[in-house]
């Protein structure tokens, strides 16, 4: 989102060298400095005033209505030789009067003494001279976050402020080897491939492989970006890695231990700043649940979880479920699972799989197609898959009903419905009407079909021990089983 910016400062070397900052900082709509104090107050006056609809001019701002809120800069910078009143004094009148509003000091005197009296009068950050452009940025975005929170609770439209906008999809798998980041790096490059801007995350931080799907090698990772305070535009940019598929990644340590350095606390500023910047933020968070992947879930607007049609993925999923609601992570009902590899003659199909894990299914079921994957995961390129390979429409198709992407993109590739292959990937026969079954007919669902089960069609963490009769009939196993 856009941050309203204005300055005031009355040395014009000053206003000169912070509007040139300010015009190279993303999102930023810097408005032209105003000299001096009295300028400063009228400004934010007026704004208030015309955002209120209350014309006559010198009238009180009306701060909490949310009109008037809505029409104020997110930040005020104010210089230390401001005038006729002093800077420390016109922050405080500031604060006093525009509440909404995250007042930044420019100074040459950072010291200790100076901070605490600026935050004492209202501020909400100290950039020292010379001016550099990581702190200018990193305070802000800091006072910006700021003044985005405070509006909201004064009642103004959250939509109008600043903040974290991008979609977060987190792809978890139920055991390792199911296909997770395959999933993850195919919604990635279908998003893109839609015109959205994507950040591709691998929160898998022992054992990530989207640098190798993707061959890439690059030095940093998301634990240069774990023991910074303040991620500035510049730092981010440094960390992420500009794929020359469009795809924006963050990647995971090549040495393994040091994930460790990434708790739930950076898991999360580091989230926040990446959904600033990308409209969609994908994150491969493996199959081993650590603090930053946990914090990941737990903020992410949709939360996949992959598992393949058989006992024990099946079961294991079942527990990756109950483990995050225990730890009061995410509820089964608000987590969407993805069955990969399904073929039409798997004992477990996708209902008896919403059965067991409580969870809804998602209605587009990637079938089993190794062979056509292999050649694109032994070199490392997966954005190289063939267009034709029923994996990548299948995933495609999921990104659409993700709403990842819009529906034509989400057809980019996908044939006619005579052409359209079954789960074993032979070509569909066309099915007359009136013929009965058995007449050419081909049974079993088709990817894409609806599973017909929700969360609702059994209990809350799986089905009662007994006869698969959601599979289709009995069957020598029940995958809810704790085995």
């Amino acid at each position: 989102m856009t941050i309203r910016i204005l300055p005031a400062i009355g040395d014009p070397d000053a206003a000169r060298a912070v509007s040139s900052l300010l015009h190279q900082l993303p999102d930023a709509e810097p408005a032209p400095a105003v000299a001096d104090s009295a300028a400063l107050l009228q400004a934010l006056a007026g704004a208030a005033a015309q955002g209120a609809g209350a014309p006559p001019a010198g009238a009180p701002p009306a701060a909490g209505q949310p009109s008037a809120v809505e029409a104020l800069p997110e930040v005020v910078l104010v210089h230390e030789r401001i005038g006729p009143t002093s800077a420390l004094e016109l922050i405080r009148e500031v604060a006093l009067r525009f509440p909404a509003v995250g007042v930044v000091l420019i100074t040459t005197d950072a010291g200790p003494a100076l901070f605490s009296a600026a935050m004492d009068a209202g501020a909400r950050g100290i950039v020292g001279m010379p001016l550099g452009y990581d702190e200018l940025a990193a305070r802000v975005q800091a006072a910006a976050q700021w003044s985005a929170g405070v509006r909201v609770h004064l009642g103004g439209s959250p939509e109008a402020a600043p903040g974290p906008a991008g979609t977060l999809v987190t792809v978890t798998g139920a055991k390792g080897g199911v296909g997770t980041t395959v999933t993850a790096v195919q919604l990635a490059l279908a998003a893109r491939a839609a015109g959205r801007s994507v950040a591709l995350v691998d929160l898998d931080l022992q054992s990530g492989d989207v640098a190798s799907y993707l061959d890439v090698q690059f030095r940093r990772s998301v634990v240069d970006l774990a023991g910074i305070q303040d991620i500035s535009v510049r730092v981010l940019q440094d960390a992420v890695h500009d794929h020359h598929t469009g795809l924006g990644l963050l990647l995971a340590p090549e040495e393994g231990e040091r994930g460790e350095e990434v708790d739930d606390r950076a898991a999360r500023q580091i989230i926040g700043a990446l959904r600033s910047r990308y409209e969609v933020v994908l994150v491969d968070c493996g199959s081993q649940m650590q603090s930053a992947n946990a914090a990941a879930v737990e903020l992410a607007d949709l939360a996949l979880l992959v598992t393949t049609p058989d006992v024990v993925a099946v079961r294991a999923a079942k527990r990756q479920v109950r483990l995050w609601d225990r730890l009061q992570i995410r509820k089964a009902e608000d987590t969407t699972t993805v069955v990969n590899r399904l073929t039409r003659n798997t004992e477990i199909q996708p209902p008896l799989v919403a059965k067991a894990t409580g969870t809804q299914v998602a209605r587009t079921h990637v079938p089993a197609a190794f062979k056509e994957l292999q050649p694109c995961v032994d070199a490392g390129r997966m954005q190289d898959l063939d267009g034709r390979s029923t994996v990548k429409q299948a995933l495609w198709a999921l990104a659409g009903e993700l709403g990842l992407v819009d529906a034509p993109a989400a057809r980019q590739g996908r044939g006619s419905h005579r052409a359209r292959p079954t789960l074993t990937g032979r070509k569909r026969k066309v099915i007359t009407p009136g013929a009965a079954p058995g007449s050419g007919g081909v049974p079993g669902p088709a990817p894409g079909a609806a599973s017909g089960a929700g969360p609702g069609s059994g209990t809350r963490f799986g089905v009662r021990r007994g006869p698969a009769a959601a599979a289709g009939g009995q069957g020598p196993f029940d995958p809810s089983g704790e085995g």
